[in-house]
């Protein structure tokens, strides 16, 4: 073999870009930090009435994380739009005074740029969240907000996703007047989650010849389960359901039993506390039960992954999806797949 030639390791491209992530997240808090509390600024002296938050895919799960925020924080009604009412029905909503913010880490698919057009042309204050400042998206709405993830070549988002949530919470916090000082030790935290690497490679030997996986969390976590659920699906092609465990006792607890793989986010604050009664009744049904949360809970569980005590749990987010990204690559190099190319996938979805 020349020294010219390449040699294509799988999964090359998606591990290098979930390392990157403490220096995106350090990059967004020195760089970008100020832009943010300046759009922020702006849009909070024009005091919109409610929220509406529009995305796809991995950006929807960053999506529903801000909706927490949102009304959690600031008190103020939010949605998750549908827009296929507009591209596809024609709907032409009232939104004066509205805020849509539309996330998407190409800023490319034509129903994001469509609606959130829409919606401008509509009275909304448009704000958009991408991690290209010259997309589409970025042209038509009125405020940009850059994650500054830089180019992300694997197709599983993982550092963009990141991104987005640190993006999102200081959005919100510049909406209220806060400081965001509870993300400030978050690139530390996440360098030393990432360094764990062989605790997770030891734990997805579990799920190396799993047929199905239920994920399920509370509150913030519940974002969390969303996009654990779908990087395992994209990569392992494995099928995995994410509820929150609200939902998951409204039925679907049936559908679990003593060999059912369930991985549970437990959230440190009231969403654990939401939680505990769910696992409660994993437990009791023997589920194979392993925890992402504090020490005390993966000693109750199965198996887990601890996550660093005393951090807030509005940020929390933010690093709990960082071992289960791990997860979906070493499960997928386990059963011998690519997790760099999942197929029938593009990284630019062209939806309409």
């Amino acid at each position: 073999m020349s020294d010219t030639q390449t040699v294509s390791v799988p999964g090359r491209i998606m591990a290098a870009e979930m390392a990157e992530q403490p220096a995106v997240l350090q990059r967004i808090l020195d760089e970008g930090a100020p832009k943010i509390r300046e759009i922020a600024a702006e849009i909070a002296a024009r005091n919109p009435r409610f929220v509406l938050l529009t995305a796809r895919g991995t950006s929807d799960n960053a999506a529903l994380y801000a909706k927490y925020l949102i009304e959690i924080l600031l008190g103020k009604p939010a949605g998750l739009t549908s827009m296929s009412t507009t591209t596809a029905y024609g709907a032409k909503p009232d939104l004066t005074d509205v805020l849509v913010i539309t996330v998407s880490q190409s800023g490319g698919s034509p129903d994001l740029v469509a609606s959130t057009k829409a919606a401008r042309e509509a009275g909304a204050i448009t704000l958009a969240v991408t991690n290209n400042a010259a997309s589409p998206l970025a042209e038509v709405s009125e405020f940009h907000i850059d994650v500054l993830a830089g180019p992300e070549k694997a197709l599983p988002a993982t550092k963009t996703y990141t991104a987005e949530l640190l993006a999102l919470y200081l959005l919100v916090e510049g909406l209220r007047g806060g400081d965001g000082s509870a993300a400030k030790e978050l690139p530390a935290l996440a360098a030393g989650i990432l360094a764990r690497q062989a605790e997770v490679k030891a734990l997805a030997e579990r799920y190396r010849f799993a047929q199905r996986l239920v994920i399920t969390s509370r509150g913030y976590g519940y974002p969390t389960a969303r996009e654990a659920a779908l990087k395992l699906m994209e990569t392992t092609y494995i099928p995995a359901s994410p509820f929150s465990g609200a939902d998951l006792l409204h039925g679907p607890l049936a559908m679990v039993d003593n060999v059912s793989p369930v991985i549970a986010i437990v959230p440190d604050g009231k969403g654990g506390e939401a939680l505990q009664p769910v696992l409660d009744r994993l437990r009791g049904r023997g589920a194979d039960l392993v925890v992402i949360g504090q020490q005390a809970q993966v000693d109750a569980a199965s198996a887990g992954f601890a996550l660093p005590a005393g951090v807030p749990e509005e940020v929390q987010t933010i690093l709990e999806i960082l071992p289960l990204q791990q997860l979906a690559y070493e499960v997928t190099i386990a059963r011998g797949q690519d997790p760099d190319a999942p197929r029938a996938l593009a990284k630019v979805t062209e939806t309409h």
